[in-house]
């Protein structure tokens, strides 16, 4: 799902088995579009994994060169 939805420009999927790789792909890469596999990961954990990736903000700082050199190479394309 996140490799097909990143082809698309502006597009920062992430894939998310739980909680803490849900906020650090928004704290780390600004990640705008949660992918979460419905035949692995249950009801429960789910909604705990949405929770945390739209409640964790993106930290910018040294992370903010990565997301910009992300999207110089998507005008590029």
């Amino acid at each position: 799902m996140s490799i097909v939805a990143n082809k698309v420009k502006g597009i920062r999927a992430a894939s998310c088995s739980e909680p803490l790789s849900a906020k650090l792909s928004r704290e780390h890469n600004n990640a705008n579009v949660l992918c979460v596999g419905a035949r692995l990961i249950g009801t429960l954990m789910a909604i705990e994994i949405l929770n945390t990736f739209i409640n964790t903000d993106f930290l910018g700082d040294r992370h903010l060169l990565r997301v910009n050199k992300i999207s110089e190479m998507e005008e590029k394309e």
